[in-house]
């Protein structure tokens, strides 16, 4: 549902998807966008280019062997990674390069502070596990689907294994009910009106 005065998206109470895993620590945003491709202020287009310089030789031939460039994972929704992810500078084009590419939540030990916030402010989720890692990520090696339940905060797998997860700090609200700031801030437009009336009637 959208208005002139804020967003706010249907609630999303799961997500549903192929998951890849990127077997790495602290993957830092130069390499999930790097910057000779933020020349632009657009959202769209940029999934070509993320993790730009695994994905690709430098004469621009896909590398066989990144997982992103191989099927079924060239299709994923989840990103699996280790610790630190979307750590190094501020740039808001790295989430926008997730979602361009189709990857709607990120799994991982632990992120950077402005990335997390800018997925946030994105629509992308981030959670980390905190049970059966190991049968997560053999599920993702084998090219299986997962469903993370977002109000039963589990990652369930196709062997029926649920595995509870912890939302990144902020994204508790944000993974079910998304809206954008405007839409956040207008849900206290009652208090706003009866502060701004007093003010008035002080003045």
């Amino acid at each position: 549902m959208t208005s002139s005065r804020g967003m706010m998206a249907e609630p999303v109470d799961r997500i549903t998807g192929l998951a890849a895993r990127l077997a790495r620590d602290n993957i830092d945003t130069d390499q999930i966008i790097p910057a000779r491709y933020m020349t632009t202020i657009s959202r769209f287009g940029l999934g070509e280019h993320l993790f730009r310089n695994w994905r690709y030789q430098p004469d621009g031939t896909p590398r066989a062997d990144f997982v992103l460039n191989r099927a079924p994972w060239r299709k994923a929704a989840i990103l699996l990674a280790g610790d630190n992810f979307g750590c190094g500078s501020s740039r808001e084009h790295a989430p926008w390069a997730l979602a361009d590419f189709g990857i709607r939540c990120v799994i991982a030990g632990s992120f950077g502070d402005i990335f997390r916030e800018n997925c946030r402010r994105n629509g992308i989720t981030l959670i980390t596990l905190t049970s059966g890692h190991g049968a997560v990520a053999a599920a993702c090696e084998r090219g299986e689907t997962l469903a993370i339940d977002l109000a039963a905060q589990v990652v369930r797998t196709p062997d029926g294994g649920e595995h509870a997860f912890a939302f990144a700090p902020g994204h508790e609200d944000y993974a079910t009910r998304p809206l954008d700031e405007i839409a956040r801030t207008l849900q206290f437009e009652a208090a706003i009106a009866a502060y701004e009336r007093r003010l008035e009637e002080t003045a």
